[in-house]
């Protein structure tokens, strides 16, 4: 999609929340892979963190990131399976205003030309939160690559056209 050059570039301050019983930060490509690509597009890493697969421990991480003013959106990888640990989905229910259900369509419809039909296991989901974006990506490098270059790269440059995200910021605590 277009980037409009004439545009000014807006470095949206994202924190980075990985979900995991397996691994610690050191061991964390999946994050590592975003943190990359995150300052790669000139966005701010304002936060990253490991959190076990535990929907109190994540619900109450979300919140605080929610109501930190120098957060403007939050990006969780990890947790979004199918299996019994899997609950990142069900914490974004807990803390979201309003779903995005389009994110996770459209993951698994890019997904799908790479990895066929285990798509299917995915539970990619994306929300708002008090003003806040959340997007909540599987904790693969390469389902962390999907989700950000082929979504979270445009919507969340301020360039992008016809629409993107970043425009919507300033209004999404409109009632």
């Amino acid at each position: 999609m277009p980037i409009d050059e004439g545009l000014s570039f807006h470095p949206v301050r994202i924190a980075v929340l990985t979900v995991s019983d397996s691994r610690t930060l050191a061991e964390d490509r999946s994050g590592d892979t975003l943190v990359e690509r995150i300052e790669t597009a000139g966005h701010i890493v304002a936060a990253r963190y490991l959190e076990k697969d535990d929907k109190d421990a994540i619900v109450s991480h979300l919140h605080a990131w929610i109501d930190d003013p120098d957060i403007d959106c939050i990006i969780t990888t990890g947790g979004t399976g199918v299996t019994g640990r899997d609950v990142t989905p069900e914490a974004l229910a807990r803390v979201q205003d309003k779903e995005i259900p389009g994110f996770g369509e459209l993951f698994r419809w890019l997904s799908y030309q790479k990895i066929g039909t285990s798509t299917i296991q995915s539970r990619a989901c994306a929300c708002v939160a008090r003003g806040t974006y959340i997007f909540a990506l599987p904790g693969s490098p390469g389902a962390v690559r999907d989700g950000w270059d082929g979504i979270l790269a445009s919507q969340l440059d301020s360039r992008h056209s016809p629409c993107n995200f970043v425009e919507l910021m300033p209004r999404l605590r409109e009632k």
